[in-house]
Formats: C-alpha cells, structure tokens, sequence
C-alpha cells in the first residue's frame, strides 16, 4: 500500500514541478466510481497525468457495466490519455485498492456508498450534492436519501476551505452554480460589506452538461439550440447551499443557455453609498492572495470563454455611487466547478501543491 502525504507536507510555494520530482512516483491509489459521466470523464483525464498517483480503478455507476452489461466499456476520447477500461461498480474493490476515491454517482447512490468507504478507512471525494448541506432540515428536503453524515465531512470550496478540506475524511465537492456564485460573494458577506437590507439577486447561467449525461427533453438539442430557458426559480437545491454559504436569503435564478460547458452568475447587492470599486478590489484580493485559480479582472467583466476548459474562476465587479454592486463570475461547470476543484481538493488533502496536474 502507498504511504500517502500528510497534509501541509510540501509547501503551498512548491512548483507542480517539484512536487512530482519530490514525491519520486504515485503516492496514492486513487479509483473514480461514475467514470463513463462527463465529470468523470473529466476526473479521468486528470488523473491520467497527475504525476503523484496511481489510477487504480474507474467504475460505472451500476454493478452493470451499462451499455454493455458488465463487459468492461473502453473511452475512446481518452485513448492513449489512459487506456484501461470502465468496469461495473464494486464498492468491496474501491475499498480495498484505493486511498483516494472520487464519487461522481447521482445522489442517492453516494448517500450509500461514501459512509461505508470512509468507514473502511477511504478518503472520499464526493461530487454529488448528498453531503454538502449541514442543516439537517434543507438536507432533508434536497437530499432526502442522505440518511447520516460521516465524521470528517468538509465542505470543498478550495480557496475558502483549504484548511479543512486538508484534515477531512470526505470531502463535499460544492455544486457548479454555488461555486461561481461563493467565490464572488462570500468574501464580501465576511468583511461585512453589504448592507444589512441588502437582496442579494444571483442571476445565474450554465451550459448544458451541467444537467448531466442522462438526456431528457430539456436537454435535447432541438429544444435548447437558439434559446435560453429559465428553470428551478424558488426551487433549486444549490439555492439552498448558497444561503447556507453566505448566511443570508438569496434569491437564485438558474438559466439553461446552448453551450456545452461553461457558467457565468451575475450577482446584485447594495453596500454602503459612497463605497468604491477599489475597496471591493481589496476585499477579494486579500481574500485571494496567492491563489493562483481565482483571477480578479476587475471592471472589465470576465466572459465564459475566458475559462472554458480550465480551473479558473475570473471574477469582475461594477459599484455606482448609490452602492449598487454587480458582480460576475465565470467559471467551467465540468472543471472549477466538478472535476477540477476536485483534484484540487485530492491534492489539498494529499499535500500537494493544489495546482498539480491542472495548469
């Protein structure tokens, strides 16, 4: 078995370079249950390159192997990335030949299964939404099927929660929306900007992938191609983890636009008049200092293109003189906000320098 790194074993200043020259080959065993979805996908080809573990399993989300029963099912868009194949769901297998396990199972499916691997001595990674709530009555609710959090539960906004993402047991990958969303607001929310009085409206806009890999009529091509749906107003359960975030009501309004991937959230909220664009400036960026995947761009306005298909998060801000802010924040749906703030997460708990195998 790989002897895996104590957090804060190398330091944050330490080049992905050096990292992997330090740690002298895989030290963790890492598996991916939920690999045919796009997120893990997605996990996949990270965890293909990441210098400092071994990819010991990718499973379905079944104890089937899907479309093909349980023959194992090969990816063509990772030949030669990594060439094993997907294999039915064996949680006795996950538990006795990785370290690390990520979950990108539907909900129901990680409530099960990540108490009993971190029960077994996993560490788990879980990109559902069944343990980010902490208030037992809105889990219940969204989650119904979450029946117990497991001890050592961290809630995995990276750049919020390094510390204890660094110590968990299971780690709750935040949802794609709240993370957008989080990165631009809470700093603001902790430094007591807003005013007290204050909406806080989350306009928020995501490409289709972020509805998962199952097709429905939504998502049909016919349906969304030249057209924007709004869907889940008053009614969407990453509502429900922003509030959670910030403490406050949030009024959170999802759109589906006809991109592949991608998320842009438009934030409105008052802070007191007079309040300049400098000093929002200097909320985030002492909340961001030195964290390499959040990029404060200021008044120009950050676009989705601008990250589409990387780790970043770019944030700009406009303030009027009244104290109207607008925020934007943009993100990729599949990286910052699933697969890629996961990895940095395993290497946050692993010691790493968090920007291995992602730049």
């Amino acid at each position: 078995m790989h002897t895996v790194l104590q957090p804060g074993a190398v330091p944050m200043g330490e080049s992905a370079g050096e990292t992997a020259a330090r740690a002298s080959g895989p030290i963790a065993r890492v598996a991916v249950a939920g690999a045919t979805g796009f997120t893990g996908q997605e996990l996949l080809r990270l965890l293909s390159r990441h210098p400092a573990v071994a990819l010991t399993a990718a499973m379905s989300s079944g104890r089937t192997g899907g479309q093909t029963g349980a023959s194992p099912r090969q990816l063509p868009a990772l030949a030669r990335l990594w060439n094993g194949a997907v294999v039915p769901l064996s949680p006795e297998t996950l538990a006795r030949d990785a370290d690390i396990v990520f979950l990108a199972l539907p909900d129901s499916a990680a409530a099960e299964l990540a108490p009993a691997l971190v029960d077994a001595g996993v560490r788990v990674i879980d990109l559902s939404g069944a343990f980010r709530l902490r208030d037992e009555a809105a889990r219940g609710r969204w989650y119904p099927d979450t029946h117990r959090l497991p001890a050592g539960v961290a809630y995995g906004l990276t750049e919020r929660e390094r510390g204890a993402v660094a110590r968990a047991q299971l780690v709750a990958n935040p949802g794609c929306y709240p993370t957008a969303t989080l990165l631009a607001l809470s700093p603001l929310v902790e430094a007591g900007l807003l005013l007290s009085t204050t909406d806080i409206i989350v306009d928020a806009k995501s490409g289709v992938s972020g509805a998962g890999k199952t097709p429905s009529e939504r998502t049909h091509f016919s349906e969304i191609h030249g057209s924007i749906a709004t869907y889940g107003v008053f009614n969407h359960r990453h509502g429900a983890e922003i509030e959670e975030g910030v403490g406050r009501t949030v009024t959170f309004t999802p759109h589906l636009i006809p991109l592949d991937r991608g998320i842009l959230s438009t934030i409105y909220v008052r802070v007191a008049p007079g309040t300049t664009e400098e000093a929002i400036g200097d909320v985030l960026e002492q909340a961001y200092k030195g964290a390499t995947f959040v990029r404060l761009v200021g008044s120009s306005l950050p676009e989705i293109k601008h990250v589409a298909h990387t780790n970043f998060c770019d944030i700009g801000w406009r303030v009027d003189p009244s104290g109207r802010v607008i925020l934007v924040s943009v993100i990729d749906n599949l990286l910052k906000g699933a697969s890629g703030q996961a990895v940095q997460n395993m290497n946050v708990m692993l010691g790493l320098d968090e920007r291995t195998a992602l730049l």
